[in-house]
C-alpha cells in the first residue's frame, strides 16, 4: 500500500537532524534482504511500510509526512538551525531528545500566551568577561536552595528555587535497556529552559550539569553537551564552557571554596585528603572527582596523583555498574520482573503551575494535563485542587 507524502517535509527532517539520504537508507535498511533506495523513499508516493520505518527515526507520526504544508527552517523553530557546531558530536539519540524537547518548548510557550502567563526572564545577561566568582557570589541569594544531604531532594529543590525566577527546568529519563542512548548531559535552550538527563548512579553529577548549565543561561549562550568532569581542568576549554564549570563549582562550593584552598598539597602523607574531601563532598553535592580535579585545576595535587585517584574512582563505578547488570540478569534467569517501575522524571513547579492555569482557563484538557505531566487519570484531582 502506497500513500501520497509531502516530501519537503522529509527533506525537512533530513535538514534537521543534519542526516543525508544515504544515512537514512542505512539505517531504515537494517534487517532487510533487499535494502530500500533512494527512488522509493524520495517520492510524491511511498510505501506505508516504508513511511513507518522513516518514522521509529524521527518519532513525529505519520500525519507528520502527509500534511501539505512545507515546514519553515527558521531559527525559531530549532536550536539545530541557529547552531552548527556543540561541544560532542551528537548521536541520533541526543538529536530525538532535542527535538522533542524544543518542540515541547514552543507548544508549552503557546499554552502560556493563551493563559495569559507571563514567562519573561526575570535574572540579566551576564558576558563571560565577568568574574565567575563573583556573579555566583550573587546568584547564589537568588536560587540556591535550603541545603539538605540527599542528592536527589537537593535536586528537586534546586529545580524548585529555578522555577521561582521563570528557569523551566526538564529531565528525561533513558531505561538501561533503551537503544540509541542521548550521549549527551544536558542542555540550554533560549530563553529559559534546561533539560537534564537522569544519572541513575550520581545524581551529584545531575546537579553539576544543572549549576553548568544554569550558567549558559546566565550568559545567554546555547550548548547541547556531554560534561566531562573530569576534564575541568583542561586548558582546551572554551571560554564560555571554562566560565560554566567556573561558575557551577564556585555556585555549589560557596564557603567551602575557602576551605578547599586551605587544604594545602594532596599527598601522600595527608591521604591525598580524602576524609577532608568526602566531608566537603557530602556538605556542596560536589562529587569527590570533581573536587580532586579542582585541586588539579588549582596545582593542589600532582598529575600522577590525580590520575591514581582518577583510575581507583573508575574503577569503582565499574564495578557498581557491573554489580547492577549482574543483577538484572539473575532476575530475568529467576523469572523476577525488573524491580521497580521506570523512574519518572522531576517536574518542575514552573511547568505544574502552567499547566494548572492552563486547565482553569480552559486552554487544555484533562488528557492534556495527564499526557504533559506524565500522570495517570486517577492521580488527577492530586494536581488540579
Amino acid at each position: 500500500m502506497k500513500v501520497e507524502q509531502n516530501i519537503q517535509r522529509l527533506k525537512y527532517l533530513l535538514s534537521l537532524y543534519k542526516m543525508t539520504v544515504k544515512d537514512l537508507l542505512l539505517i531504515i535498511s537494517d534487517g532487510l534482504s533487499k535494502p530500500i533506495t533512494e527512488d522509493e523513499i524520495i517520492a510524491d508516493e511511498v510505501k506505508l511500510s516504508h513511511l513507518k520505518r522513516i518514522d521509529k527515526i524521527f518519532n513525529k507520526g505519520l500525519h507528520f509526512y502527509l500534511d501539505p504544508k512545507a515546514p519553515e527552517q527558521n531559527k525559531e523553530a530549532s536550536i539545530f538551525f541557529r547552531k552548527s557546531n556543540f561541544n560532542v558530536d551528537l548521536n541520533l539519540g541526543a538529536k530525538r531528545i532535542v527535538n522533542q524537547f524544543e518542540e515541547f518548548k514552543i507548544s508549552l510557550s503557546g499554552i502560556a500566551k493563551l493563559a495569559d502567563l507571563r514567562l519573561e526572564r526575570q535574572i540579566p545577561v551576564y558576558s563571560s568577561k565577568q568574574d565567575p566568582k563573583e556573579i555566583s557570589a550573587a546568584i547564589r541569594k537568588l536560587l540556591y536552595p535550603k541545603f539538605c544531604t540527599v542528592p536527589k531532594d537537593f535536586l528537586k529543590a534546586f529545580i524548585g528555587k529555578l522555577a521561582e525566577y521563570n528557569i523551566l527546568v526538564f529531565e528525561f529519563v533513558e531505561t538501561w535497556n533503551k537503544k540509541d542512548k542521548a550521549n549527551i548531559d544536558g542542555f540550554f535552550l533560549n530563553p529559559n529552559v534546561i533539560v537534564l538527563k537522569r544519572q541513575q548512579i550520581s545524581f551529584r553529577r545531575e546537579i553539576f550539569t544543572l549549576a553548568h548549565e544554569l550558567g549558559h543561561y546566565l550568559l545567554n549562550e546555547e550548548e547541547v553537551e556531554q560534561l566531562d568532569i573530569q576534564n575541568m581542568a583542561s586548558t582546551t576549554l572554551s571560554v564560555v564552557e571554562r566560565w560554566c564549570n567556573d561558575f557551577a563549582y564556585y555556585f555549589l562550593a560557596g564557603e567551602y571554596d575557602a576551605v578547599i584552598k586551605n587544604l594545602g598539597v594532596a599527598s601522600a602523607f595527608n591521604d591525598y585528603h580524602h576524609s577532608e574531601i568526602e566531608t566537603i563532598s557530602t556538605n556542596t553535592h560536589l562529587s569527590k572527582i570533581a573536587l580532586f580535579t579542582r585541586l588539579l585545576y588549582q596545582k593542589q595535587i600532582s598529575s600522577n596523583n590525580y590520575n591514581q585517584i582518577k583510575a581507583d574512582f573508575d574503577e569503582q563505578f565499574k564495578q557498581r555498574v557491573e554489580e547492577e547488570k549482574k543483577q538484572r540478569e539473575l532476575d530475568k534467569q529467576d523469572g523476577v520482573s525488573q524491580r521497580g517501575s521506570t523512574p519518572k522524571p522531576i517536574n518542575s513547579p514552573l511547568l505544574i503551575s502552567t499547566i494548572q492555569t492552563a486547565f482553569y482557563e480552559g486552554v487544555i484538557n484533562e488528557y492534556d494535563v495527564c499526557k504533559t505531566l506524565n500522570i495517570k487519570p486517577e492521580k488527577l484531582d492530586q494536581f488540579l485542587q
